[in-house]
């Protein structure tokens, strides 16, 4: 069951479970668009991987239980900003490496 984390991780962006701007890694880090599209250049700062959209949970119950008001979102905030001149680095030598082959 994804978290759906309430914020970007570096810039602190409120991203609710309803947010088209939410951007994850296979573990789950979370970030806005923006800092993964220019910040990042799509490269997880703690693990290495790429980003994919998250997906958005129903607000309503269409089906089995399976809605926001079962499983809500995580409410704990996580801030973890990244040093930029140091992922810069990081990414430079893997961000031309898609994500799936890294």
């Amino acid at each position: 069951m994804l978290e759906l984390r309430p914020n970007c991780e570096h810039c602190q962006t409120a991203l609710p479970p309803s947010s088209a701007d939410a951007r994850i890694c296979t573990f789950e880090c979370t970030f806005c668009v923006h800092c993964v599209d220019n910040i990042l250049f799509n490269v997880c700062p703690n693990c290495g991987g790429g980003f994919e959209k998250r997906p958005i949970r129903p607000s309503k119950n269409w089906k089995n239980e399976n809605y926001l008001g079962r499983y809500p979102a995580k409410d704990e905030a996580k801030y973890k900003p990244i040093d930029q001149a140091e992922h810069f680095l990081f990414a430079g030598a893997i961000r031309d490496i898609k994500p799936e082959a890294r």
